[in-house]
């Protein structure tokens, strides 16, 4: 019987570590994508462009 419980230890452990090493590879590539969509978003902020005043009329147009 001693076997037996040491067979299932074993493959229980391996199980848990199977569950482990999938969940950081999840997490790994969510964060990834999280920072990759920040970088985009804040290449995207570069793109709008400011406003300036004219100095004739007052109004702010973009510049």
């Amino acid at each position: 019987m001693p076997p037996l419980i040491a067979i299932a230890g074993a493959l229980g452990g391996l199980a848990v570590v199977r569950w482990a090493y999938r969940t950081a590879l999840r997490v790994n590539r969510e964060l990834e994508e999280a920072r990759l969509a920040r970088v985009a978003e804040a290449a995207r902020a570069n793109d709008i462009p400011t406003l300036r005043q004219d100095p004739i009329t007052g109004a702010y147009r973009p510049g």
